[in-house]
């Protein structure tokens, strides 16, 4: 893994975020690790950028959070963190992809009146990530190869963004250019 210290930063942020109780830093850091994700593409970054966009989603839910079960659900993030941090640092790949896994066990093992919410904000969240890898450049397809959506579900949130719509060759116009190149061959 590339800018192991980067991420490790990163996971430290958004310790301190969660113990503020800040998710909107915790999406924004999330989104810091999928831009890393994809110029790496790196699929472990990837899941984990899923995992913390979910994790902020979920944990703005006052409800959920102040509940018994919430309040496991934090701890078991908070020690999830901590052994995501230890793995980089240690440079131990395999541990720090059992963790991942578990982290989203942990999203799948809520009581069943939550169950389903957390289950469509981890489907919303791969496509919001997904739609972040897009944004680099990397292809729709791949993109929802990696995270394991439809290539429908994709285009249709893409559609919904105005990332088709940025305009990457935006120039001067042409008599501002001519002047310019003027000047500098004068």
């Amino acid at each position: 893994m590339k800018e192991k210290s980067k991420i490790v930063s990163i996971l430290e942020k958004i310790l301190e975020s969660l113990k503020k109780r800040d998710y909107l830093d915790i999406k924004n850091l999330s989104n810091q690790i999928i831009e890393i994700a994809s110029i790496q593409q790196d699929i472990d970054l990837v899941f984990l950028s899923v995992i913390i966009y979910s994790l902020s989603k979920i944990m703005e839910r006052k409800i959920f959070r102040k509940s018994k079960e919430g309040k496991k659900f934090y701890k078991n993030y908070i020690i999830g963190i901590k052994n995501l941090i230890k793995d980089i640092n240690n440079d131990e790949i395999k541990n720090f992809r059992k963790e991942i896994s578990l982290m989203i066990k942990n999203l799948e093992s809520v009581s069943k009146d939550i169950k389903n919410y957390i289950q469509d904000v981890f489907v919303k969240a791969k496509i919001n990530r997904a739609s972040k890898i897009y944004e680099v450049g990397i292809s729709l397809e791949k993109t929802a190869k990696i995270l394991g959506i439809s290539i429908w579900e994709l285009t249709e949130y893409v559609g919904q963004t105005k990332i088709p719509d940025v305009n990457l060759s935006i120039t001067l116009p042409i008599k501002e250019r001519i002047k310019i190149a003027e000047e500098i061959f004068s």
